[in-house]
């Protein structure tokens, strides 16, 4: 049975290599080669460290981490879901989506919004969330992807 608790500092390797086969097996088709190695080059900061300690939460089963995902409880962006491939399908992100939105209700936020992966809107569609518009999203890393920023209604 899988089990979404806090994230820590153990899990920092698990989440980094899990976000970058993520992004490279499910986003291609949707960015260029060139932008996908910039998205996952690099090695792990002290500020993801400090990030993923602080706000992420993980989705584990048989206690291995297979997908993560984080709220900013101030504002209602949510960021950074993604799932192993190897367990894609299997309701990992659903159930992180879930999870994150209770946690933004127990904080009184009305609204959500993220900037979904061009792979991921019809995802996200399917939860609830409205947007069509592509955007540019410009990452920490200096790297712009099209983007659909997408809003949910609590």
């Amino acid at each position: 049975m899988m089990k979404i608790r806090k994230a820590l500092e153990s899990d920092v390797q698990s989440i980094y290599s899990m976000r970058n086969r993520a992004i490279i097996e499910k986003c291609t088709g949707f960015y260029s080669s060139a932008q996908l190695a910039l998205w996952t080059q690099g090695d792990i900061s002290a500020a993801l460290i400090n990030d993923i300690v602080a706000n992420f939460f993980v989705s584990v089963f048989k206690d291995r981490v297979i997908g993560c995902g984080k709220v900013n409880l101030e504002t209602g962006m949510i960021d950074a879901i993604f799932v192993d491939p190897d367990h894609s399908g299997q309701g990992a992100a659903k159930s992180m989506l879930v999870f994150l939105e209770e946690l933004a209700l127990d904080n009184d936020l009305k609204l959500l919004q993220l900037e979904s992966t061009l792979n991921a809107a019809s995802f996200y569609r399917a939860c609830g969330f409205v947007g069509d518009e592509v955007s540019t999203y410009h990452s920490p890393r200096g790297i712009s992807l099209d983007c659909i920023p997408m809003q949910k209604k609590l």
